[in-house]
């Protein structure tokens, strides 16, 4: 078992406060991913529970038994670092053992768990190397088997791929969900990377300001953001935002008016919304397409285009100035300048009141 609970978690220096009450339950077995943008909070919730930093306030409770004030040593958890923190001087074999050796293990036993951590990570052909005889891959490997042997309840990382090349970043997300399948083991993996956490997560942690903003399954906060900042630092490239103003709210739509004067019916269910009151509607890339101008829902002029080979990012802005980004086909040929028109999937469309809180959702989701 390895189950962590946080309860009203707060932690200051000096009077800046970093983390604001954070409230949290990790299951066992759960890959959970703390994400968000720099300075809001996650590296250091992450150390908090490593114990590598004190808290000011709260409770941290693993398999219900409070270990908020014990060392690092005794919380039976083990952390990656963004840094390898290898010992050159050292085998492979010599760092993935020492703090076995360190802990009096008998040498058998070492011996057992170091053959087992380096058959599941393909390190068998290299226990006899030093670390400057490795790839960055490499290194990395090692350095996550030096957790492995000590089998804790609980791995946690801090951005270990950030110092990896694009293509070994991949790579390294595949292992490590591998890795994660293999073990069964509880994990939690910092990171600012929304690609990594879309893709590793079980449960992804959304921070902003040292507060959670929203709890879930990727694919749950990818579809229903609590707000406009989690819809907004989820996806890539980021959600388009348009100011509108309400005209009309039924038991099961909402019309709405943009700036630029085009007028939408969404199929989003509501009890939030008053007539001419001010509203963003959210719409992703992939939920709006390009066509003639006479057919669109309204016209666009055409700004700059990203070709990344099967997918065409078109951007754009409205009539009244506002910035929208569209997801085409490869084969999409558009330039600067042109006007076009567009199509909205207003199924898919997000709604969101002046505080920035998500008002309802598509009616045919709730289905």
């Amino acid at each position: 078992m390895a189950n962590l609970k946080i309860t009203q978690l707060r932690k200051a220096y000096g009077d800046v406060e970093i983390l604001k009450g954070i409230d949290l339950d990790i299951n066992d077995h759960e890959f959970v991913v703390f994400v968000g943008p720099s300075g809001c909070g996650k590296s250091t919730l992450l150390r908090t529970i490593a114990g590598l930093e004190d808290v000011n306030s709260g409770h941290i409770y693993l398999d219900e038994h409070e270990i908020t004030e014990l060392a690092p040593a005794k919380r039976d958890l083990a952390m990656v670092f963004q840094s390898y923190a290898l010992y050159p001087h050292m085998t492979v074999r010599k760092n993935m053992s020492f703090a076995l050796d360190l802990a009096g293990v008998d040498k058998h036993s070492i011996d057992e768990k170091v053959k087992a951590a380096a058959d599941i990570l393909e390190l068998t052909l290299l226990l006899d190397r030093k670390p400057k005889d490795l790839s960055g891959g490499q290194r990395q490997r090692v350095a996550i088997g030096r957790s492995i042997v000590r089998n804790p309840k609980i791995f946690l990382f801090d951005e270990p791929l950030s110092n990896l090349d694009a293509a070994l970043r991949v790579q390294m997300r595949l292992e490590l969900a591998r890795l994660h399948r293999d073990l069964r083991a509880t994990m939690i993996y910092v990171t600012h990377d929304q690609v990594e956490a879309m893709t590793l997560a079980d449960k992804v942690v959304v921070l902003n300001q040292g507060q959670i903003e929203q709890v879930g399954a990727p694919i749950e906060l990818y579809e229903r953001p609590k707000n406009m900042f989690v819809a907004g630092f989820l996806g890539m490239p980021r959600m388009s935002f348009l100011d509108a103003k309400v005209k009309d709210v039924h038991s099961q739509s909402v019309d709405i008016e943009l700036n630029n004067g085009t007028s939408l019916s969404l199929p989003i269910a509501t009890q939030n919304l008053k007539s001419q009151s001010h509203v963003t509607l959210g719409i992703r890339p992939e939920h709006i397409n390009l066509c003639e101008k006479e057919s669109g829902d309204m016209q666009v002029t055409f700004d700059v285009a990203e070709h990344l080979g099967s997918d065409t990012y078109c951007y754009a802005k409205t009539h009244s100035g506002e910035s929208l980004t569209i997801r085409e086909n490869s084969e999409t040929n558009v330039s600067a300048g042109e006007s076009l028109g567009v199509r909205i999937n207003t199924a898919k469309c997000h709604l969101f009141d002046q505080q920035g809180n998500a008002v309802g959702y598509a009616v045919d989701t709730e289905q």
